[in-house]
């Protein structure tokens, strides 16, 4: 046995063989004990191992073969491990306890990077463009009443006013001047019989004065037309001693009596004065939603009855409930009918009797809406409603959308009948008081040069 020994150890190589089998404590133990050289090699290694990361495969202990990951494991100083001799099995406890124990000290984390998309010029665009419409609209550019109400009047004043201008400057005082303002006067809806009065006062007046110069006639038609209005320049004032003040509101169909109704209810409203209003047109479904809606956004009470209900016994009932609250002004509508059918007209005569039976001084304003864009046609609604009614006052709407708004003057020269409102435009403070003086100057507004001006312009006063 000790020669079997003793060839064996002269036959073995010193390099560590390839296929190390699987060692125990007891192999490494008789191993030391045969060869002291190979136990100094084996501390030596085992000192270098100590020191190095082992780099192992992380299985899945289940049937299942996950994806590997590499998972970094730093063995304690002083433990031997041969890396070649360990089992499996047991690496994978060993690596599955170290990796409990010991956290990665390399590993990255699979981060994942956010995509940051740069919309930043179209944010601020947005930023930039967007407030300035909403502020225009918000806060629109405020014009004086006076501007306002030029501006209303622009297409009136190219056949009226300071359309004139360029007819009378420069042309001497003759027959064909008055033959070319009698045409510009008929375009402009003056009407015929209103045209031939002024006509005539202006050619005496230039014979009696001697007028020889365009501006100097020009200044008195001026004059002439001023006092036209100054008749019927009678603004509204609703005082009562007996109850609420009544206000009745007549007209044809589609001239805005609903409307001109809601901004005068807003307006006596700003006042002070308590308002209610009564939905006598029943014919028209729309027109009782319509006041209602005024109603509801001022706050304003609103008597109204189903859709084809007796229009007297609606103003009946809204006069009696106006007394009960106190009411100041109470406005009622009618429904829109045409001047040429007497059996409308005739309930139109219907309804003042019974308010009459209230209260005898009702209603204390029987107000024509008129719609300026129908010209003469307003003159022969005006004759026929007073016909019927006895009209008190005039509302006048819808002068910034027409270049008819000359019929004012046939209204007033023709009928005497007081003008209350003009409408000139769609808002609430677009409906305002009638000012002759206001209402002349602004359509005759223009700006004359000094050459247009004469020594002619001080027999002007007389």
């Amino acid at each position: 046995m000790s020669k079997f020994f003793g060839w064996l150890k002269k036959d073995k190589p010193k390099s560590e063989p390839q296929d190390t089998p699987k060692s125990t404590p007891e192999a490494v133990q008789a191993e030391s004990q045969q060869d002291p050289v190979q136990e100094a090699e084996r501390q030596e290694n085992n000192q270098h191992a100590s020191d190095q990361v082992v780099v192992a495969t992380e299985v899945d202990t289940s049937s299942t073969v996950t994806q590997p990951t590499e998972v970094e494991v730093t063995l304690d100083e002083g433990k031997v491990v041969d890396v070649q001799s360990i089992d499996p099995e047991d690496s994978v406890s060993l690596l599955t306890s170290d990796a409990e124990k010991t956290p990665a000290v390399n590993a990255t984390p699979d981060v994942q990077v956010p995509v940051v998309i740069d919309d930043s010029p179209a944010t601020v665009i947005e930023e930039e463009t967007q407030p300035e419409p909403l502020k225009a609209q918000e806060k629109p550019a405020k014009i004086g009443l006076f501007a306002k109400l030029k501006q209303s009047l622009s297409r009136t004043k190219e056949n009226l006013g300071s359309g004139f201008v360029s007819l009378f400057r420069g042309k001497a005082i003759d027959d064909e001047l008055f033959e070319e303002l009698e045409t510009q006067l008929l375009v402009a809806d003056v009407g015929i019989d209103t045209t031939s009065k002024i006509i005539t006062k202006l050619t005496d007046s230039a014979k009696r004065n001697q007028l020889k110069d365009g501006y100097a006639l020009y200044q008195l038609l001026k004059q002439q037309m001023s006092s036209i209005l100054q008749e019927v320049s009678q603004p509204l004032e609703p005082k009562s001693e007996s109850g609420p003040f009544v206000i009745l509101m007549v007209g044809v169909n589609g001239v805005g009596k609903t409307t001109t109704i809601g901004k005068m209810a807003k307006q006596f409203q700003a006042q002070g004065k308590k308002v209610m209003l009564a939905a006598g047109d029943t014919f028209r479904a729309a027109a009782v939603e319509q006041l209602q809606v005024w109603g509801e956004r001022n706050n304003i009470p609103v008597i109204a009855q189903k859709t084809g209900s007796d229009s007297a016994s609606v103003i009946y009932d809204a006069l009696e409930s106006a007394k009960a609250r106190n009411v100041d002004v109470l406005i009622a509508d009618t429904a829109g009918r045409l001047q040429n059918k007497e059996h409308l007209m005739e309930e139109l005569k219907k309804v003042v009797r019974v308010m009459r039976k209230i209260n005898p001084a009702a209603p204390h304003e029987i107000m024509l809406t008129l719609d300026a864009a129908t010209g003469q046609n307003a003159v022969s609604q005006t004759r026929l409603f007073n016909q019927a009614v006895g009209l008190t006052g005039i509302t006048l709407t819808k002068l910034d959308g027409t270049a008819k708004g000359g019929v004012i003057f046939a209204l007033a020269d023709q009928f005497k009948i007081p003008i209350r409102y003009i409408g000139v435009g769609e808002g609430i403070d677009d409906l305002r008081p009638f000012s002759s003086e206001e209402f002349v100057d602004a359509l005759f507004a223009e700006n004359v040069t000094a050459d247009d001006r004469s020594s002619d312009n001080h027999l002007l006063n007389e």
